[in-house]
């Protein structure tokens, strides 16, 4: 297996909108983030990927683009982000931007023109279609609810947008538009970042018919996700995009894949594939998940995640690249949803992290998951700004749907769980601005904040700098193998890492109950140094677990 400065980094995602506010407005700026790197460093971290900056109308936070080459004036200048950049390189840390490329803004120049005539030169752009039956070319449902059709007037015929109205999908069949993408990334790279982070990158290759779906009973609409997901030319878009561009810098790349399986990983991350460094998969991400969906709430299994982790783990062990996360902007806050967000926060919180960061994989911390912050419970869906949360709400209210349980759903998964501000300090709206943030803070930000976690040595805070420095200790944890211990165990989660005469035995306890367990594989505990735990009572055996404990312990020779 190589070793890469990508696959012993520590990642840490900002969500600039909710991140620091430096000039009043309410909403989190480049300046801001300038001013909080010191924060980062100290925590370890390696790179920043930056969610997206880009001139945009906000229709969907930013991951609508309007000009790919302009930073948005909220955010601040190119001068602003310039320096960002500079500071962060000075301090040893990489920038990821995001690479937002299966759609644009239909407010960007290449649309606006598109719309206009059926020969203009930019139509084929993106992807029109004349309706069937005086409907929509097909029934695919956008992943924002209704039709991922809209019908444009001018010039009589419907564009396709997956996601909102407002993000029309660009047509990758075209090859002028692919190379007018390529432009733009080295553009970004030629100015000195690091990689990217690519935005939904495995929708990019559509099937051109664009057949029908299969319709479950009842609906109009199907996802029709096995016509996009991981289409007919995706890896000979890929293998292109490296070889224009990628192929020429020293990138970090990470492909958001929804649907995307371990096999298929291994074909877009391998090493003489020449595609991407890794991918982000979502399966461990439906664990709570019913059959009806993200909304269909169903009480977590530990042993389905189990099996969900060590299938990724096992099956790219030696062949591509895992990412590691609980965490993003479009998750909920992973110690509210696996943990206990109440009375051992801050003990679930380190169990959850060194769950995740000992395993093989890039690491990636979001914003505040580092002080463990929680989900929110707005009193009103008018509190809510998440395109995807009010467009769910509205469909299933006109379905007669209570409002109360749609709001249970929104509590528990409402990806603006995440987008509440960062919580510095105890002061006014925690510390994130001195104006009105865009979006309310969590009450709890009283208690829960960054200045509060660095004036205690056990924070979670120094807890996660303590598992990042091992990362950079230990080569086993970047490049060891991984074995499942006890799968059937409903409560504990223990895996063993193996590399050269080196081992690791993690213990988890992923409940708020005692566990007895018996000894791994005969481990004789007394030959082994504790490397982290998150357990401050002194125990006579190490296989009966406190609630929520977490401990590593390091064998050698």
């Amino acid at each position: 297996m190589t070793k890469q400065w990508w696959k012993e980094s520590v990642v840490y995602q900002i969500y600039p909108r909710s991140f620091m506010d430096s000039n009043r407005d309410g909403v989190g700026d480049i300046r801001g983030i300038i001013s909080k790197l010191d924060y980062l460093k100290e925590l370890g971290i390696d790179v920043v990927w930056l969610s997206p900056v880009y001139e945009s109308p906000n229709d969907d936070n930013g991951y609508d683009i309007s000009n790919y080459k302009k930073i948005m004036d909220e955010f601040g200048s190119m001068d602003d982000w310039e320096e960002m950049l500079e500071e962060m390189h000075q301090r040893d840390m990489r920038l990821v931007m995001d690479l937002v490329v299966n759609h644009s803004s239909d407010e960007h120049g290449w649309f606006v023109e598109s719309r206009k005539s059926k020969d203009n030169p930019y139509r084929d752009y993106y992807i029109w279609r004349e309706g069937k039956d005086g409907k929509e070319p097909n029934n695919w449902e956008s992943v924002f609810s209704g039709s991922a059709w809209e019908y444009d007037e001018t010039t009589e015929e419907y564009f396709l947008h997956l996601f909102s109205k407002k993000q029309p999908d660009l047509n990758w069949e075209n090859p002028k538009l692919r190379q007018g993408l390529y432009d733009m990334m080295k553009f970004w790279l030629d100015k000195g970042i690091d990689g990217f982070r690519m935005d939904v990158i495995n929708f990019i290759s559509k099937v051109p018919t664009f057949p029908d779906a299969p319709s479950p009973e009842g609906k109009t609409y199907a996802s029709g996700h096995e016509y996009f997901m991981n289409g007919p030319r995706i890896h000979e878009f890929l293998k292109e995009m490296n070889q224009e561009v990628l192929s020429h810098y020293d990138a970090m790349t990470v492909g958001e894949m929804p649907g995307v399986t371990p096999d298929e990983a291994v074909l877009y991350t391998g090493e003489d594939h020449n595609e991407v460094n890794m991918v982000f998969q979502f399966e461990h991400m439906d664990v709570d998940s019913g059959p009806g969906g993200k909304w269909d709430v169903i009480p977590f299994d530990l042993v389905k995640l189990k099996t969900i982790l060590t299938k990724w783990q096992t099956e790219l062990h030696g062949k591509g690249w895992n990412s590691l996360y609980w965490n993003n902007h479009d998750q909920p806050r992973i110690v509210s949803r696996l943990g206990d967000d109440g009375e051992y926060r801050e003990k679930s919180a380190k169990m959850l992290a060194t769950l995740l960061h000992l395993m093989q994989g890039t690491p990636y911390i979001y914003q505040g998951e580092e002080i463990g912050m929680t989900n929110v419970r707005f009193s009103s869906i008018e509190e809510y700004k998440d395109i995807e949360t009010l467009n769910m709400y509205r469909e299933k209210v006109a379905k007669g749907i209570d409002p109360e349980e749609i709001m249970k759903s929104i509590y528990v998964k409402g990806r603006d769980n995440a987008r509440t501000p960062m919580q510095w300090n105890s002061g006014d709206h925690g510390g994130f601005t001195e104006g009105n943030p865009w979006i309310a803070i969590n009450p709890n930000y009283k208690e829960i904040n960054a200045e509060e976690a660095l004036k205690d040595s056990k924070s979670i805070y120094y807890y996660y700098q303590k598992l990042i420095a091992l990362r950079k200790e230990h080569e086993i944890i970047p490049y060891g193998s991984f074995e499942l211990h006890y799968a059937d165990h409903p409560s504990v989660y223990a895996y063993t890492r193996a590399y050269g005469n080196e081992k690791i035995l993690v213990l988890c306890n992923v409940s708020g109950e005692k566990q007895v367990i018996e000894n791994v594989a005969s481990f004789d505990i007394k030959q082994a140094d504790v490397l982290i735990t998150n357990e401050e009572n002194n125990k006579d055996d190490a296989f009966t677990l406190n609630p929520w404990e977490a401990t590593a312990y390091y064998f050698k020779g």
